[in-house]
């Protein structure tokens, strides 16, 4: 055979065999379909994600100026940051000092109902607020005359998470911010009225710092429905180091009682590669797309020398279910295959 005639053949076996590898799954996926924490290499602690039918809206603690700072997305791993979802704060709030944290969002009819941590002007305490718009971007506004929970008495209240049960019934979900002042703190529950803005009842008190890898704060409830089971996922210890973590309990309801899971935490630092190291991974928020469950949570930058920096970057991961528990395929910092969406 001719050496042209053999480089032809030679040339289409290759592309032959290329073709098929692909459609057996051998070929990689594209560079464009992975993706590398963090997902957003500016300053988002304390995340929350909301989807709002094919966007992603991912709402973070006070930082660039913004109270409350906020991303939009298509796909989960490139975001596009947008203005201050709450430019203005209320009546009662502190306006300096830094004192917005922890945001989230739940969409009630058309309306979408912002909970919020900012310091009363009153107790001089970090309390939890509750803000409306029209939009998921904002701009939110509080027109109440005091906070919606401050257990001053307790240190404070902060960390609020609204959630939605399978029977409708709303409830928000808060911690006492008694690490402020040498007390236990607490994750309590608390019906929240149907419209969202106003709490019905007494709180009830679920879990508080009581085992060793917590230290002295318990706090950022996620109440989670899988399967029928209910999971309260939440951080605990220094947010500034590296004994921050994220742990669960499984809960009988959404009102309790929960049971701390004897493998917590489920989610820690990695320091073991000093070229890639994770340092405080916490404040985590969970989403359902399709089949599979991802988990956002804030790490804290590692700039030269492995030192610690000061940002708290945005990560995602995912989390599988094996026999009923969560297991979080992280903290990872090498490449994965981006959430497939519906």
């Amino acid at each position: 055979m001719k050496l042209f005639e053999r480089g032809v053949w030679l040339f289409v076996f290759l592309l032959f065999f290329s073709a098929c590898a692909q459609s057996s799954g051998v070929a990689e996926p594209a560079p464009d379909l992975r993706f590398q924490n963090p997902v957003l290499k500016d300053s988002f602690a304390d995340p929350f994600v909301l989807q709002v039918g094919d966007d992603f809206y991912v709402y973070a603690t006070n930082s660039a100026s913004k109270n409350i700072a906020l991303a939009r997305s298509t796909d989960l791993v490139k975001w596009q940051n947008l203005p201050d979802a709450m430019p203005a704060l209320p009546k009662w709030a502190k306006l300096t000092g830094g004192f917005v944290w922890a945001p989230e969002v739940m969409q009630i009819g058309e309306k979408f109902v912002l909970y919020y941590t900012a310091r009363d002007k009153q107790t001089d305490k970090q309390c939890v607020g509750v803000a409306l718009s029209d939009s998921p971007e904002g701009k939110f506004k509080d027109s109440n005359s005091a906070p919606l929970v401050c257990q001053a008495s307790l240190g404070g209240t902060i960390d609020a998470s609204p959630f939605l049960d399978a029977d409708g019934k709303r409830y928000l979900y808060y911690k006492n911010d008694g690490n402020c002042c040498n007390l236990a703190t607490y994750i309590y529950v608390q019906e929240l009225a149907p419209d969202g803005l106003s709490v019905i009842g007494e709180p009830i008190a679920l879990l508080r710092n009581d085992a060793l890898w917590e230290g002295h704060v318990i706090e950022a409830p996620t109440m989670f429905l899988h399967d029928g089971t209910y999971y309260l996922f939440y951080s605990a210890n220094d947010y500034a180091s590296h004994q921050y973590a994220v742990g669960y309990a499984v809960c009988s309801s959404p009102k309790g009682p929960c049971q701390k899971a004897a493998e917590n935490p489920i989610l820690a630092s990695d320091l073991q590669n000093k070229q890639a190291m994770v340092i405080g991974p916490g404040h985590q928020a969970l989403l359902q797309v399709g089949d599979q469950t991802w988990i956002f949570y804030h790490a804290w930058e590692v700039v030269s020398g492995s030192r610690r920096g000061d940002r708290r970057l945005l990560w995602l991961d995912r989390l599988d279910w094996v026999d009923g528990k969560p297991v979080v395929r992280g903290p990872t910092t090498a490449e994965q295959p981006i959430p497939i969406l519906p």
